[in-house]
Parts: structure tokens; C-alpha cells; sequence
């Protein structure tokens, strides 16, 4: 290839990547940079001048007990939600990579399918299953003999229902992961152990366990980033409440910026510019997970 063709050929990619770069730029880069600058001034969003207030957003922030209050309901979210995805999805993935299981594939689509619907589509529409007063969930335990139980309304049962709805709609995600974690080893160790006579917990403790090691690691960390960004399915669903038991970072963010009856842009970009720092440290652990699980997928070679 001469050089005057690699130059042609170059020149097309950046015409092709123009369009990416620029809308990339303007609207994430540019938000990004924005939201530090926001946070150092007092501003509604509307009117023309900015006052510039230092860190006193920052200030009046960390002073909000409805911002601790959103940081620990963010943090135990993520504790229901982690758990119940990373194991559940690893034992469903293991019978799902079965070569003997009937219409794998099919079963395999099904748990899928969840993923690739909106999730604010789920929301809307589980508000409707889950309402205490003619919802069928309801309806069906008051045929039952149960009262209507208000999943979403009481203050106890609505972040654990939000967590089983969220661990519903991404599950098809973590099981791909494990799917794809379980066929790096290799059949013929089972195989093997098999003949050896080793039983079914005896290969999952000796073979499957240790080999997807690397892999836990990895998947926990991806699964804690992805469970910091819900907040389609937590706004559609509560909207952060009832008084605020379900109100995530996200919400209190948004609650701020935009549904205050006088918007300030400046607290809530200061607390947007917080929660990216947290979620700038997931990043580094996810980081982090992946380097130890190649030096631990090293040490098994």
C-alpha cells in the first residue's frame, strides 16, 4: 500500500469519526467540564448572571441530611442487588452452559430478553402490576385471602421490591458474563474428574469455583458500576419516595436540577460532581479487577 493511498484511507476514517468526536464532545465532554464549573457558582439555571460562591455548595451539600440519606440508600441498593446477581446468575449460568440441557438457546433468549426492553418502559408498566388497588398482584392475594400489599408505597417493602426488579431486568447481563467465563474452561477436566469419580459439588468446588476465580472478581466490580447508574427504573417506579426511602444519589440530583420549584444548578451539580468521584473510584477498582484477574488467570497457567 503506497503512501499517498494510507493517506487517503486516513483521511476518510477522520471524516467518518468527525461526527462521533463532535457529538461525543458536546454532549458528554462538555457536561462534564460544565458541571465543575456549576458547582462553584449559585445559579437557578435561567436567569443570565452566575454568582460565583466557591465551595459553599459543596458546603451546603454535605450539610443536607437528604443527601446522606440518598448516599445510603444508593449504598444499600447496591448491597440487595450485587449479591442476588453476581450468585444467582452464576448458578443459572451454570446449568444454562449444560450441552445436554433441551432448547438451550431458547431458554437462554428468554432470560435475555428483560435486558433489551426500556427500562423506564418497566417501570411505568410495573407501577400498573404492582398497584395496591387494582393491580393483579394485589387482586390475586386478596383472592387469596391476603390483603392488597402496597409494594411500592410502604416504606420498608419498596426499595427491596425496586432491587428484585432491577436484578430482573439486567440478569440476562451478569448470565452472559458467567456464560462466557464457564466456556473458557475446558470440558475435558470435567470429563476427567468424572471418571475420577468426582460428584457434581465436587466439580464446582474443585474445578468450576477456582477456575472462574478471575472472573468473580471482574464481573462483582462491573455489576457494582452498573448498579450506581438506575435511575430510569427508580424514578419511573417511586420517584424516590415514599419520603424519600428509595430516593438513590441519582434522584436527589435530579430532584435539585430540575423538579425544585426554584432549580440550583450549582447544589446539584456539586453533589453530581461528588457521585462521579464515587463512581471514579468503582472505576479504579474495576481497574484494579481486572489486572488481578489476569495475574490470578496467569498464576493458573
Amino acid at each position: 500500500m503506497t503512501s499517498r493511498s494510507v493517506r487517503f484511507r486516513t483521511t476518510w476514517i477522520w471524516i467518518f469519526l468527525v461526527p462521533t468526536v463532535v457529538l461525543y464532545g458536546v454532549y458528554t465532554i462538555y457536561p462534564i467540564i460544565a458541571s465543575y464549573w456549576y458547582s462553584l457558582v449559585e445559579w437557578n439555571g435561567f436567569d443570565s448572571g452566575q454568582k460565583f460562591v466557591g465551595l459553599s455548595n459543596y458546603r451546603a451539600v454535605f450539610a443536607d441530611p437528604l443527601f446522606w440519606n440518598s448516599f445510603k440508600v444508593t449504598l444499600f441498593f447496591m448491597l440487595l442487588v450485587v449479591p442476588a446477581r453476581v450468585l444467582l446468575t452464576l448458578l443459572l449460568a451454570m446449568v444454562l452452559n449444560s450441552p445436554k440441557l433441551p432448547l438451550i438457546g431458547l431458554l437462554r433468549s428468554a432470560f435475555f430478553i428483560p435486558v433489551v426492553t426500556t427500562t423506564a418502559i418497566i417501570g411505568v408498566v410495573m407501577r400498573f402490576i404492582l398497584d395496591p388497588a387494582s393491580g393483579p398482584i394485589s387482586t390475586a392475594l386478596m383472592k387469596l385471602g391476603f390483603g392488597g400489599v402496597d409494594f411500592l408505597g410502604d416504606q420498608h417493602l419498596a426499595l427491596p421490591t425496586a432491587a428484585v426488579l432491577y436484578v430482573w431486568k439486567f440478569f440476562g447481563v451478569t448470565m452472559i458474563y458467567w456464560l462466557a467465563a464457564l466456556q473458557t474452561i475446558p470440558y475435558e477436566l470435567y470429563e476427567a474428574a468424572r471418571i475420577d469419580g468426582a460428584g457434581t459439588g465436587q466439580l464446582f468446588r474443585h474445578i468450576t469455583l477456582p477456575m472462574l476465580k478471575p472472573f468473580l472478581i471482574i464481573i462483582t466490580v462491573l455489576t457494582v458500576e452498573e448498579t450506581f447508574h438506575n435511575f430510569d427504573l427508580m424514578y419511573t417506579l417511586t420517584g424516590g419516595g415514599p419520603y424519600f426511602h428509595t430516593e438513590i444519589i441519582e434522584i436527589y440530583i435530579y430532584r435539585w436540577a430540575f423538579a425544585a420549584s426554584i432549580p440550583q444548578l450549582g447544589h446539584a451539580s456539586a453533589a453530581a460532581v461528588i457521585f462521579g468521584l464515587l463512581v471514579a473510584v468503582v472505576g479504579a477498582l474495576q481497574l484494579w479487577g481486572v489486572y488481578a484477574g489476569r495475574r490470578l488467570r496467569g498464576d493458573q497457567r
